[in-house]
């Protein structure tokens, strides 16, 4: 399975930026995802999950009504939408797949950074 993260960038407090994984070389309907996010100087956290289907979602204490995650089925994609940024959501946002067929993966990350 190969992930590919994408969508980070700068943005001001108080805006939004949509992130994107796109992953490769297995089903990807059989995959649960996961966002997490790595601060500088802190442990990786949970940022919020979906199941393979997208029917079942959830939020780590970060995100809850800031942010939405999604999936399309169709193009091989999920997508953490984050809305009301603050200077402490910074950090590289990562996404995981996992099923119990293909076991878990990661991609790279994506720089997000919030800065007047």
């Amino acid at each position: 399975v190969q992930l590919v993260e994408s969508g980070g960038g700068l943005v001001q407090p108080g805006g939004s930026l949509r992130l994107s994984c796109a992953a490769s070389g297995f089903p990807f309907d059989h995959l649960v995802i996961t966002w997490y996010r790595q601060r500088p100087g802190k442990e990786r956290e949970l940022v919020a999950g979906i199941s393979s289907g997208g029917g079942t979602t959830s939020y780590g204490e970060v995100a809850k009504g800031r942010f939405t995650i999604s999936r399309d089925n169709g193009k091989n994609m999920a997508y953490l939408q984050m809305n009301s940024l603050k200077p402490e959501d910074t950090g590289v946002y990562l996404c995981k797949a996992e099923s119990a067929e293909a076991g878990v993966y990661w991609g790279q990350g994506t720089q997000v950074t919030v800065s007047p």
